[in-house]
C-alpha cells in the first residue's frame, strides 16, 4: 500500500533497500509509486503489484525484509483481515521483522485489536511525542491536530501471547 510512496522515498533515501508494492489491479498507483521513484533520483527501486490478503508469486519472491512500513494503511475496516494476512505471511517469513504503522482513528467501532489476537500479533504503540510528531500543524499538515494519529509497531506475538 505505497500510496503515493513518500515513506519509502524517504527510506531508499536514507539508503534503505525498499521495494514499493501497490495493489496489483491499480497500475495507475503503480505507475505513480515509478513516477516518484524516478522523480527523486531512485530509479533502481523495485514497485511491485502486491494485494493485501492475497498470496502471488510477487509476494512469494519477496526478499527478506526487517521492517514493513504501512502509512495509514488501515483505512477502511473491510481491508483491516487483509492487511494483517499479509502481515502475519511477511512476519512469519521474517520472525525477527517489524510492522511500523500508523492509524488514525477515525471511529471507535473501527479496530484492529481482535484480528491482532486472532492472527498471533502483538501491538507496541509508540507514543507520537517520544519523536516531536504530536504538534498540531506539523509539516504545514493539519495532521494530527485534532485527530488521534497512533503509531504502532507490529509483531509476531511469542507462545505466551507476549
Amino acid at each position: 500500500g505505497a500510496g503515493v510512496s513518500r515513506p519509502g522515498v524517504v527510506a531508499a533515501k536514507c539508503g534503505a533497500e525498499v521495494p514499493l508494492s501497490h495493489r496489483e489491479e491499480l497500475p495507475q498507483c503503480l505507475r505513480n509509486c515509478r513516477r516518484s521513484c524516478l522523480m527523486n533520483g531512485l530509479p533502481h527501486v523495485p514497485v511491485i503489484g502486491l494485494t493485501w490478503g492475497r498470496v502471488s508469486p510477487e509476494l512469494l519472491s519477496l526478499p527478506p525484509v526487517d521492517i514493513i512500513l504501512g502509512s495509514d494503511v488501515f483505512f477502511d475496516p473491510k481491508d483491516f483481515e487483509d492487511i494483517l494476512t499479509t502481515v502475519y505471511f511477511l512476519l512469519e517469513k521474517n520472525p525477527r521483522a517489524q510492522f511500523w504503522t500508523t492509524y488514525q482513528v477515525r471511529s471507535a467501532d473501527w479496530s484492529i485489536e481482535a484480528l491482532l489476537c486472532k492472527w498471533k500479533l502483538k501491538n507496541i504503540h509508540v507514543p507520537l511525542h517520544s519523536f516531536s510528531a504530536d504538534k498540531e500543524h506539523l509539516a504545514g499538515s493539519p495532521l494530527p491536530g485534532r485527530h488521534t494519529i497512533e503509531m504502532m509497531i507490529i509483531s509476531l506475538a511469542r507462545s505466551d501471547g507476549t
